[in-house]
């Protein structure tokens, strides 16, 4: 829980204005309450059980993400103070970080024995090596020799190590003890995660016990095959460790470099970057903890947390089934568009009107579909496309490779800097480049973030234009488990500005009009805060004025203020923000008209949408970008109005489903203590599935 001293004033420059605002939560304090709602969902017994673990994972990636950008940048930000002066509250941020994450780690590992408790319950058993039976001995011991063995070559740890620089962010290892009359030998050993199955199921008498082993364990288990042969000792132990550091990275000016070049150097300096943390295994004997504080040059313990024998839980997302099909999710069959389907051409079916998609709900490949269509098309002449973050073996660039082949100019603008992917970002850029594929690299100074999609066709009225705006990455992987809005339009007001963004990322010095769309950091900022006022002075008229805003993340001091400056007017404001929200609601006189929730459930919530009343005439945008300064003024992003009423009010109705939730809503206060929006004599509603429902209805032919 946050306290209420966390509360504080924030302040910052916007054209030269100082923007104030005296209720405000740092959001790296409310990211951990988020991420408190994923570890309620692992502690949920009503969820099942193999799918609590995998929450458990997902946890753990985020606070391994957490601590990679936003511990890093506190961390930055107390060094600073120390040695310059000026921000004397990261020491203290720094604390409350630490407090809240050593709390969430109590609740994982009571958790964690809770799940495993009671996947017992249900003949499945994760055991560590002293639970290996002797029938399945000589199993685990040719198993490790031909799946592990190859892939393992341990370091031994002298003088001349740079133990610091051998250890990889994201990597697991085990540091082992060889002792012997002579003293001891320190070697690490890299958990290779990449080459073999975290999880190792184990050959048993019983078709009815199912019996899992880690890797770690595993190699645990055969030490004495692994080090045998060249050492001589009396003892041998293993103990875990797990380095996370800096992802931040500075970009040089030299002008003869390219961007993917910078890019490359960029991936060098992660490698190579600062320590943010290093977790070590808590049963660690004490002369091993010392002499790993030496090797890695740490001047305290201060950066050295104890925690469980298991590093790398984010593995645990994959947590295989091996017991009933009811111990996870069951799987639901997306569905194809109704409006796609009216037609074999996908052209004369978004021709016929708007087609709203809701991923997961939605098929991925009702727009997979659009864009295979396109790639033949004799009538299609072009083809552009902005990528983020996009799928391993991405369907979307097969089809892009083979309109090329087909004769269409196409042009993909690749945002290089996008965070974690910037590698695999790269690597399309250049397979895309040799394919003959226009590729554009982004605008120096500003992230392109927006989902967008032109494909330009010649008909017998001329050149036509089919847009797709969403809220989502192209990424076929994340659209099986993200939420989110795509708008297919032809509409020929929406597409010309669609049109005018990919040529703003080309030439951002130009000046565009944008007069539909919502355009970071063209307009966005100034049409937002517009649109507040507008319900100002309807509250002011005595007419119904209300905003419904639904985010990932919301920490832009200018927004919230002026949130707050509505709630004072008498406007209603409701919100969905599933992660950081440093608004704070429900204070008297100050935000008593402003409700939000946060729901987290077997989907990620992703949408972004701004629904605004408008004294009935009801005003509703979908778009890429969240309320956070960096979406509003160092990012492209777009939003779109939802124009076909129809469309507009199934938006409307799945905004009023969520808010109707009593499974999976919780309540954000100022406190952050993430209760239950509570039931009372309504009806148990899960919305996501409620969703799915409406969904299913509105699509039957």
């Amino acid at each position: 829980m946050v306290a209420a001293s966390s509360i504080r004033s924030a302040e910052f420059v916007q054209d030269d204005k100082q923007i104030r605002c005296d209720y405000y939560i740092d959001k790296e304090l409310s990211w951990l309450s988020f991420n408190e709602r994923v570890l309620q969902e692992a502690a949920d017994p009503e969820v099942p059980l193999v799918e609590r673990m995998r929450f458990l994972g997902i946890y753990s990636n985020n606070l391994d993400e957490y601590f990679r950008v936003r511990v890093a940048d506190v961390k930055r930000r107390v060094l600073f103070h120390r040695r310059h002066g000026g921000d004397p509250g990261a020491n203290a941020l720094l604390a409350e970080i630490e407090n809240k994450v050593v709390a969430l780690n109590d609740m994982f590992d009571q958790t964690h024995k809770s799940i495993l408790k009671g996947l017992r319950r249900h003949n499945i058993h994760l055991i560590d090596e002293t639970g290996i039976a002797p029938h399945q001995h000589d199993w685990a011991h040719t198993y490790f020799r031909h799946k592990v063995l190859p892939h393992i070559t341990p370091i031994i740890v002298t003088d001349e190590v740079d133990l610091e620089a051998v250890l990889q962010d994201y990597a697991t290892y085990l540091v082992l003890n060889i002792e012997s009359t002579d003293g001891s030998i320190y070697a690490v050993v890299e958990i290779p995660t990449t080459d073999t199955p975290r999880f190792i199921q184990l050959p048993e008498k019983s078709k009815k016990r199912k019996t899992l082993i880690l890797l770690d364990d595993l190699i645990r288990y055969c030490l004495d095959l692994l080090m045998g042969p060249f050492f001589e000792y009396q003892q041998l132990s293993a103990y875990s460790i797990k380095l996370t550091r800096d992802a931040e990275y500075d970009l040089n000016d030299e002008i003869d470099q390219s961007l993917i070049e910078k890019m490359s150097e960029v991936m060098k300096q992660r490698f190579h970057a600062e320590p943010v943390r290093i977790v070590y295994d808590q049963e660690m004997p004490e002369t091993m903890l010392k002499f790993l504080k030496k090797q890695l040059k740490l001047t305290s313990y201060k950066s050295l947390l104890p925690g469980s024998r298991y590093r790398n839980f984010r593995d645990f997302i994959n947590f295989p089934n091996v017991g009933r099909a009811y111990l996870e999710n069951r799987p639901i069959n997306a569905l194809v568009s109704k409006g796609l389907s009216v037609s074999g051409n996908a052209f004369e079916a978004i021709r016929q009107g708007d087609v709203l998609l809701y991923y997961p709900y939605h098929r991925f490949n009702n727009f997979t579909e659009l864009l295979r269509q396109a790639a033949f098309d004799p009538k299609v002449e072009r083809i552009q496309l902005n990528i983020y973050r996009v799928a391993k073996n991405s369907r979307i660039i097969g089809y892009l490779l083979d309109a090329v082949r087909n004769g269409k100019k196409v042009s993909v603008m690749v945002e290089l800097r996008a965070r974690f992917d910037e590698e695999a970002n790269m690597e399309w850029a250049r397979t895309m480049t040799e394919a003959g594929i226009r590729v554009i690299v982004g605008i120096p100074s500003l992230k392109v973030h927006s989902k967008l999609c032109l494909i330009t066709r010649r008909e017998a009225s001329g050149l036509n234009r089919y847009a797709h705006i969403g809220t989502g990455n192209f990424h076929e992987g994340t659209a099986r488990v993200y939420t989110d809005f795509v708008l297919l339009t032809s509409n020929p007001k929406l597409t010309a500005e669609v049109e005018h963004v990919f040529e703003f990322i080309q030439h951002s010095y130009r000046q565009f009009a944008f007069n539909k769309l919502l355009v970071s950091p063209v307009n966005a900022r100034q049409r937002l805060l517009e649109m507040i006022d507008r319900e100002i002075q309807h509250a002011a008229k005595k007419r119904r004025a209300e905003i419904v805003i639904k985010v990932n993340n919301i920490d832009d001091v200018e927004v919230i203020q002026k949130l707050y400056d509505a709630s004072q007017a008498g406007v209603k404001v409701r919100m969905i923000v599933r992660g950081m929200c440093s608004l704070v609601p429900g204070i008297k006189g100050v935000s008593d008209n402003i409700q939000a929730i946060s729901i987290v459930d077997r989907f990620l919530e992703h949408p972004r949408v701004l629904w605004f009343h408008d004294n009935g005439k009801d005003q509703v945008f979908i778009g890429s970008g969240d309320l956070m300064k960096r979406n509003l003024d160092h990012r492209v992003e777009v939003h779109t109005p939802i124009i076909d009423e129809r469309l507009k009010q199934q938006v409307i109705d799945i905004l009023e489903l969520q808010f109707k939730d009593r499974t999976k809503a919780r309540i954000i206060d100022a406190q952050q203590q993430n209760r239950y929006v509570p039931r009372g004599n309504r009806k148990k509603l899960r919305s996501q599935m409620a969703i799915y429902d409406y969904l299913r209805a509105a699509e039957k032919p």
